[in-house]
């Protein structure tokens, strides 16, 4: 199969939707399929972007920062420039990654050359918004949404609860793919003892743990409500522009940067407990590596922390702005030690199965269903 892979965001940059892409990428080069990545470079002038990964050519194109965060890059290049690289490659699916400003070229560009695309679901953009200070615009972004993905032969979902919102706006052909989680990278075996001391020089001391970017769309800053239990050190794993605000907010916190690999795997499985206060969550990856790490999780009762995890038994759900509940649901679990352990115990074995070739393998039944799609769309075209 040849697959054109429009990649929103893309290396450098390592988010939710990078790392899906890698583990995709990963897949199609098992098989012998053959694949162009196209995405924005990391900067203007100086490319930061590799020119291959996993053996794969990627085509960047010119971009510039999102203001106030430079991480998030916009690329330039119009639907001609796009639909000319796509003829050149000839793909049999185009998959659309997280599509919004380059995925909507994109869309655009394959629809004009009769190509099927898949796109991917994966960040509820409008409701960034109001959390960056412009709620007038989030009806204007919405529209943009339904219009990518009416324009799209399938989209994928990664929860019930993102693929019931994309019905409510009356987008057709929803589908649901969830993620794949490493569990040979992701174990409870990772604990280290050397590290939770580095944080927390006292052996009783539980470790409440976040991993994830650090920006509005996230409410770490939530997390002031657990930053002064006693008995318990707050341990903030990433990066981004509320970096400096949040160290404010959360003194008593430590702040361990980004991580990512076997470091991350390490941190997390060194966590008694994981919490996760973002609303605007499609899935919520970190969620299911911290259960398969043993660590039971409190997040949030919106978007796909529903779908992850199981009150009662993995961990607990608490009501979008009830920072008391939030507060309640860890004190149960860091007050009872034998509690947190079976939950964690549980949310292990609850996401095992879950792994990356099961889910890529799903992922190209729906490259298969929209080239099948498309085919009886082009025969009923000819046949007028």
């Amino acid at each position: 199969m040849r697959v054109a892979l429009v990649a929103e965001s893309f290396l450098p940059h390592m988010n939710g939707v990078t790392h899906s892409l890698l583990k995709v990428l990963a897949h199609l080069r098992e098989r012998g399929d053959e694949v162009l990545v196209i995405a924005p470079s990391s900067s203007w002038l100086d490319d930061e972007a590799p020119a291959t990964v996993e053996g794969f050519p990627v085509y960047t194109l010119p971009s510039f920062p999102l203001s106030g965060y430079a991480n998030v890059r916009l690329a330039a290049g119009s639907v001609v420039r796009i639909r000319r690289i796509l003829a050149r490659f000839a793909p049999d699916v185009v998959h659309l990654a997280s599509p919004f400003v380059l995925g909507w070229r994109a869309v655009v560009a394959a629809q004009q050359l009769g190509i099927p695309t898949v796109s991917i679901y994966q960040t509820e953009v409008p409701a960034y918004a109001a959390r960056y200070g412009f709620p007038w615009l989030e009806n204007f972004l919405w529209q943009r949404v339904e219009n990518i993905h009416d324009a799209s032969t399938l989209t994928l979902a990664p929860s019930t609860f993102a693929l019931r919102q994309l019905q409510s706006r009356g987008i057709q052909r929803v589908h649901l793919w969830r993620r794949g989680v490493d569990t040979a990278r992701f174990s409870p075996d990772k604990r280290d003892d050397g590290w939770r001391a580095t944080v927390a020089p006292e052996p009783e001391t539980r470790i409440i743990g976040y991993v994830g970017r650090l920006a509005a769309e996230k409410q770490v800053e939530d997390l002031a409500a657990l930053d002064a239990i006693p008995g318990t050190r707050l341990v903030i794993v990433g990066s981004g522009p509320s970096k400096d605000s949040l160290r404010r907010i959360l003194p008593n916190a430590h702040f361990a940067g980004f991580q990512s690999g076997e470091d991350l795997a390490r941190i997390v499985a060194s966590f008694d407990l994981f919490v996760h206060p973002g609303e605007s969550e499609t899935f919520c990856q970190t969620i299911q590596e911290s259960m398969a790490s043993g660590v039971p999780v409190v997040a949030v009762g919106r978007g796909g922390p529903l779908d992850l995890v199981d009150p009662s038994h993995t961990g607990w759900i608490y009501q979008p702005g009830d920072l008391e509940g939030l507060r309640s649901a860890v004190l149960d679990l860091i007050g009872d030690d034998a509690k947190r352990r079976a939950f964690g115990r549980t949310a292990c074995a609850a996401v095992q199965g879950r792994t990356w070739p099961v889910l890529c393998e799903q992922l190209l039944a729906y490259y298969d269903r929209a080239i099948a799609v498309q085919a009886r769309v082009g025969r009923a075209v000819a046949g007028g």
